[in-house]
């Protein structure tokens, strides 16, 4: 195939979605600032450049994997003193930003490509690292109708499933509510199984109940946040992410964000919200989400004398 495609972004994500398009025999140029990452990705056939806009050069396309929307622009524009991506991408290059950031910065930094002369798409991803690294993750795409088979091409070596959600952004604001609703589910799926131990549940009986009765959901049955009824949940493995904990503090702070700003009443989604900004600081801040469990135990609760009655 030999067709370039340059990666800025080599981390957890990054890197085996990167080694997937080498799999599927793309030339893939990248670039990241950790020494770790840039030798795990050589490892798996990636060409290291010295900085994203190197990687660009000559490149048909550039996927970028990162932490925010500040990321995504400073490299597109080089605002850190770096040499802006989007001048040194050859002139139609398709951008395609995979990183979860706000709506409107996807929208900004869409719109700066465009004005340099390439085009650009948002493809958010769900599926985690496990997704990643077995090019399953579902890609939620926010693209021109002219854009999107082009892009296809591009992600299927990475994807179980692509999404056209519409236009420019439209992946973002899809990816936010998704993740509102895995947020605000985990923490359901937790205090469920917290309140069945004090009932005497085992955790296979309300497992066997729920996962098929109206409790199942994606939390239960895939990410299950005890040990023992979802084998490859992180929950057999000390709780290691997956999903950690302070990327979902930051999807459901984006959540907010965009919900302050439609004027969307989303009240059960900013007490999930305050729960993962405090887990995610204190001791979930190196574990999956699903961990939220353990806070979930720990919480003080005053019954009210309704309750108690």
């Amino acid at each position: 195939m030999n067709r370039k495609i340059a990666f800025v972004g080599l981390g957890n994500m990054g890197g085996p979605m990167a080694a997937n398009l080498v799999k599927a025999g793309y030339a893939v140029t990248g670039f990241d600032p950790s020494p770790a990452a840039c030798e795990q990705a050589v490892e798996k056939g990636v060409v290291l450049a010295g900085s994203a806009a190197e990687a660009a050069a000559g490149a048909e396309a550039v996927i970028t994997m990162l932490p925010t929307g500040d990321h995504v622009l400073d490299v597109y524009l080089g605002r850190r003193g770096g040499a802006p991506l989007l001048e040194a991408v050859p002139t139609g290059a398709l951008l395609i930003d995979c990183s979860t950031i706000a709506v409107q910065d996807a929208r900004t930094a869409a719109g700066h490509a465009v004005e340099a002369g390439h085009r650009a798409i948002d493809a958010p991803v769900s599926g985690g690292v496990v997704g990643a690294a077995a090019g399953t993750l579902t890609f939620m795409v926010g693209a021109d109708e002219a854009d999107i088979d082009e892009a296809r091409t591009i992600l299927e070596p990475m994807a179980g499933r692509v999404v056209h959600c519409g236009g420019v952004g439209a992946g973002q604001a899809a990816k936010i509510c998704n993740n509102m609703i895995l947020g605000i589910s985990m923490i359901a799926v937790s205090e469920a199984f917290v309140l069945g131990e004090r009932l005497g549940l085992t955790h296979e009986a309300l497992f066997d109940v729920a996962s098929t009765a109206s409790g199942q959901c994606w939390a239960l049955t895939t990410n299950c946040p005890v040990p023992g009824p979802v084998p490859a949940s992180p929950a057999n493995r000390d709780y290691a992410p997956g999903f950690a904990s302070p990327l979902m503090a930051k999807d459901l702070a984006l959540a907010m964000k965009a919900a302050d700003a439609t004027l969307t009443d989303v009240r059960v989604g900013r007490l999930a919200t305050d729960l993962y900004r405090d887990f995610a600081v204190g001791s979930g801040r190196t574990r999956d989400f699903s961990a939220i469990i353990e806070q979930v135990r720990q919480e003080p609760f005053e019954p009210t004398q309704e309750v108690t009655r």
